[in-house]
């Protein structure tokens, strides 16, 4: 088993190493170092050199195949510029080697003016490969698939099948699925290698191959396609078009990226930055990306200054209420933050439905009522023992338990109603539900304080 801290440590110890040894002039170590060290690692630490030592790094490298890995692991930020200052040919004799799927990949990090020269140079059939997948929309099974697979037709014989494997399919990228497919090339089984080799030689594939095949179509949206990979623990996902013609697989390793990304961008959509990394984009586009999503939090800071403005005579008269506002706030922006999150995230990944709407809000808004009436004793007693006067200590107590309670309603509320309404529920929480319940425990607070205390 792999220990993650371990690898970690191990790679910044290699980031280090690396950079001494740059720093040094050290090209002889150096190089038997990268060609040593695995690309995937290589490409964390092209993240921290600049760009003349990365290009250094990258000509020390005597593996096509490795130059390959590198391009496929390296950030899309790091890309365009090292592609820039490579020799063109050398860079196409890289990509020729590498699956067409993550040569579109690549590509898509490009201008289109370098990635027309890098297409224009590549070998003919590998290029048209590339540009197959390139015509199909972002996100969608048909972009990330990978065109080479193992298609058997279904009469042919296992002893057949096998002397397929060893003369027309060497190089294929996953054989431990075999599909099977009709004279027309349309997808009708699937069988494992293991399968393969233990029935009679003599045995046709359709007598033994699984009829009942999942696949996809090439516009399904790749987080879909990943949901199938997850939930029966596949290690590839076949693609069809419209007339069920096996067109392409999507592989594990492709469902792993698509996981990270799709996680990123909700995670990045609920915090209101946008759907991609804010610093590799320049000042103005994250600044432009940015502006409108903290509206919101201005907004509902001016309705709480109105809020707090139409109850000022009884703050100069009773000073000690404001002591209290930032805690309910908070209590309240926490717990409606987290319900956000544990709705959004279990929406994402299938664990929540919109029927289950009803389940969920109840539950959350019993959560916050509980811990509420916990968190509403414990501030309101130390209300209490600071200024003796259990009348305001009621009124803490209260607007803590109001606070959480309609927090957590709010926080359940949206994410599950956008969802209903087919709108991504990521958009509804962040700066959104936060404003919403800073207005809400304000008004609470001051209503009961002020009811309470009859002031």
């Amino acid at each position: 088993m792999v220990d993650i801290s371990r690898l970690s440590h191990r790679n910044r110890i290699l980031v280090e190493s690396i950079k001494r040894l740059l720093r040094r002039n050290a090209f002889t170590h150096l190089r038997k170092m990268v060609n040593k060290t695995h690309a995937a690692d290589l490409a964390l630490v092209f993240k921290d050199i600049p760009l003349a030592d990365q290009c250094r790094l990258y000509n020390m490298m005597e593996s096509v195949e490795q130059k390959g890995i590198l391009f496929a692991t390296l950030d899309e930020s790091i890309v365009p510029g090292l592609i820039d200052a490579l020799d063109v040919n050398e860079v196409v004799e890289v990509l020729v080697e590498m699956s067409p799927d993550d040569v579109a990949a690549l590509l898509g990090y490009l201008s289109e003016t370098k990635s027309a020269e890098l297409l224009e140079k590549m070998q003919r059939e590998a290029s048209e490969d590339v540009e197959e997948l390139l015509a199909y929309a972002d996100d969608t099974a048909g972009a990330i698939m990978l065109p080479d697979f193992i298609a058997l037709q279904q009469d042919i014989t296992a002893s057949e099948a096998i002397q397929s494997l060893q003369s027309e399919y060497i190089n294929v990228e996953m054989p431990f699925y075999l599909y099977v497919v009709d004279e027309y090339q349309r997808l009708v089984g699937v069988l494992s290698l293991r399968q393969l080799v233990v029935v009679p030689g003599h045995t046709p594939l359709k007598d033994f191959m699984t009829t009942h095949v999942y696949s996809v179509t090439t516009d399904t949206h790749q987080e879909d396609v990943a949901k199938i990979v997850e939930r029966y623990d596949f290690l590839a996902v076949p693609v069809v078009d419209e007339s069920n013609v096996l067109v392409g697989i999507v592989t594990v390793d492709d469902v792993i990226d698509v996981f990270r990304e799709e996680a990123t961008e909700d995670i990045l959509k609920m915090a209101g930055v946008g759907e991609t990394f804010v610093e590799t984009q320049n000042v103005f586009r994250s600044i432009r990306i940015r502006l409108p999503w903290l509206f919101a939090s201005c907004f509902g800071g001016i309705m709480a200054f109105f809020i707090i403005g139409h109850f000022e005579e009884n703050l100069r008269s009773f000073a000690y209420i404001a002591a209290f506002i930032p805690v309910i706030m908070g209590m309240g922006g926490n717990i409606g933050t987290q319900s956000c999150t544990i709705v959004v995230r279990g929406l994402a990944t299938n664990r929540l439905d919109v029927s289950d709407f009803g389940s969920v809000v109840f539950k959350e808004i019993s959560v916050g009522l509980l811990l509420g009436l916990f968190y509403g004793v414990m501030i309101g007693g130390v209300a209490q023992v600071r200024y003796g006067m259990s009348g305001f200590a009621l009124a803490v107590g209260a607007s803590v338990v109001s606070s959480m309670s309609i927090a957590a309603l709010i926080g359940s509320l949206f994410p599950m109603t956008f969802a209903r309404l087919k709108i991504d529920p990521a958009v509804a929480t962040g700066p959104f539900v936060t404003t919403f319940i800073d207005i809400i425990s304000v008004f609470f607070y001051f209503v009961a304080a002020t009811t309470i205390l009859g002031i």
